[in-house]
């Protein structure tokens, strides 16, 4: 059977869940296709991949801040209103929980901030954390294919 080396690409199901459930599970939908080492995984949880056969299916604990690293206060932003309205819809209404795509300086991609606090000035504190930083991850795969 093939095994995974750090240049594979993969055809899997997986799920990433922490305390408070699961961020991402593929299994009750197609399965993912990825290349090792482009990015799309954290270089933690490539790690545990490593080695794992065609058609195995197991959990990993993964302990916190390793596989997204530690939570980084300064990842907390207050964000103008004016600068939500340039980069969006004006007349959005923000809410504890929303999670708001900002576009990366370059145009090019794009990142996740989730809103926290809404300010009576308008402002809003969001947090650019990935949502399982500083915690304990489980890790969930099913190796569909390897090439």
């Amino acid at each position: 059977m093939p095994q995974i080396v750090p240049s594979s690409f993969l055809t899997l199901h997986y799920r990433l869940g922490g305390p408070a459930g699961d961020i991402i599970n593929t299994f009750n939908d197609k399965p993912a296709t990825l290349s090792l080492g482009a990015g799309e995984l954290s270089p933690a949880v490539e790690q545990r991949l490593l080695g794992l056969e065609e058609g195995v299916r197991t959990t990993f604990e993964i302990p916190p801040g390793e596989a997204f690293g530690p939570r980084n206060p300064d990842m907390m932003q207050w964000v103008a209103r004016k600068l939500l309205a340039e980069l969006g819809d004006p007349h959005e209404k923000y809410a504890v929980g929303d999670v708001v795509q900002f576009p990366t300086p370059d145009g090019l991609g794009s990142y996740a901030g989730a809103v926290v606090q809404v300010g009576d000035d308008g402002r809003v504190l969001f947090d650019f954390n990935h949502p399982l930083a500083g915690q304990s991850v489980t890790f969930e795969v099913h190796v569909i294919g390897v090439l």
